[in-house]
């Protein structure tokens, strides 16, 4: 049998499934309303029978072969979609590909929505743009260069803006439509608070941000010490549910109103200084949580739904990665640009992914000191860059060690007015 024979047939079993499920959930409905006292006789054994099929019963070395080719020829999405597929086959079809998928750091690809939460690779740069929506006050984050004509871009993120009357949040989802904390596709959110009992920020120059899971496995006593405020119901079992404190970003007062481009820095709670030194790491989660199987989209969808917890709390607890002192945490800034005496105007070399001037556009790279053992060539090297290329259109490009997730919630930040700053 050919392989393309092969993937034509596994096309057809998973149709074949989705209609069988489909046609279950009618059946289900129906019986409820006409004998609801009557429960529908079904059987584990069926269950897991339709959940395998056939394809479970493939040799391990032919099922590797299979979907490493298919990994290996599927390099850019939408055709991506097909290893995502792979891993919704079956359980041993899924551990297959959890083993030939590698990471964002490892590859420089995006496959599953764990892959937002990885750190991006560390030679060639993962490329994203922004498209903004005044209207509705969205903030849509897609995988590409620029947007394409038929506008069947790849959706990784996206973000609404909730003006309160002591803050303004950036609730982030894993898709359009659905921004409640409570719900499965909340990722996370950025946050500016401008007064209340904590803190005091009255010109809204700082921002934190907020993950709704851990950036890698921890304990659950750590987890439990958490203070927020939820409904029971909203709980998960299997995750903690909790804010942890990712990042802290601030914008520097321009006070003598001199001219010039926004100050900030970025000090990454859940990322060490060592990180980017020679032969540094970063902790993060390289395992797919247990709902993976029945979380993914159609072709048509987004990336795909995970299962996290609701926050509402403001005050939530510090990363679990790096307790408080015990290791020096990574502080990013931005570039200083240079004056342009012809073109009267603060410039920077963002080869090509900026094309209009604009308060917004930065770069972001690391703070090294003389006493980190970080190389000449990367002190300078650009970690983070945002700009603009036409109206409400804006491009996105990072390196490790961030995350897309981590990126996506530094450049929100940017599109605040900040008078006091400028």
């Amino acid at each position: 049998m050919s392989f393309k024979s092969i993937m034509r047939e596994f096309k057809e079993i998973k149709e074949g499934i989705g209609s069988i499920s489909s046609r279950g959930v009618e059946g289900k409905h129906w019986r409820g309303r006409a004998r609801s006292h009557i429960a529908p006789d079904e059987t584990p054994e069926e269950t897991d029978q339709i959940d395998q099929g056939q394809w479970a019963n493939l040799p391990p070395e032919l099922l590797l072969d299979i979907i490493m080719r298919v990994e290996e020829s599927e390099s850019s999405w939408p055709a991506r979609v097909v290893v995502v597929h792979c891993a919704s086959v079956c359980r041993s079809w899924r551990e297959i590909t959890k083993e030939i998928v590698k990471t964002p750091e490892q590859c420089g690809r995006l496959t599953f929505p764990i892959s937002l939460k990885q750190p991006g690779p560390r030679e060639s740069p993962i490329q994203c743009f922004i498209k903004r929506d005044n209207a509705t006050s969205t903030f849509l984050l897609y995988y590409g260069l620029v947007p394409s004509e038929g506008e069947n871009d790849k959706l990784l993120l996206a973000a609404r803006k909730i003006r309160r009357a002591t803050c303004t949040d950036f609730i982030v989802s894993l898709v359009s439509d659905d921004f409640s904390r409570a719900s499965n596709t909340y990722v996370g959110k950025l946050r500016q608070v401008f007064k209340c009992e904590w803190m005091s920020n009255f010109l809204g120059t700082k921002f934190t941000m907020y993950d709704s899971e851990p950036t890698f496995e921890v304990p659950r006593q750590l987890a439990r010490r958490t203070s927020r405020r939820f409904h029971p119901r909203q709980v998960s079992l299997r995750l903690p549910a909790c804010n942890y404190c990712i990042a802290t970003i601030t914008y520097e007062l321009n006070v003598l109103r001199s001219r010039g481009p926004r100050r900030m820095h970025c000090i990454m709670h859940s990322i060490p200084m060592s990180s980017i030194e020679e032969g540094g790491t970063v902790q993060t989660l390289t395992s797919i949580p247990e709902t993976f199987n029945s979380q993914f989209p159609h072709p048509s969808s987004s990336i795909g739904k995970e299962l996290v917890s609701d926050n509402s709390s403001a005050r939530a607890s510090r990363s679990p990665v790096l307790a408080e002192g015990s290791e020096e945490l990574l502080v990013l800034k931005n570039k200083a640009p240079r004056w342009h005496e012809q073109l009267q105007c603060w410039c920077l070399n963002f080869r090509g992914r900026v094309t209009v001037a604009s308060v917004k556009n930065f770069q972001l790279v690391a703070t090294a000191e003389p006493s980190h053992n970080v190389p000449a060539a990367d002190q300078e090297r650009v970690i983070l860059q945002f700009g603009k290329i036409g109206k409400d259109i804006f491009t996105m490009d990072y390196f490790y060690p961030l995350s897309a997730f981590q990126a996506f919630a530094i450049c929100l930040s940017s599109f605040d007015t900040k008078p006091a700053c400028e």
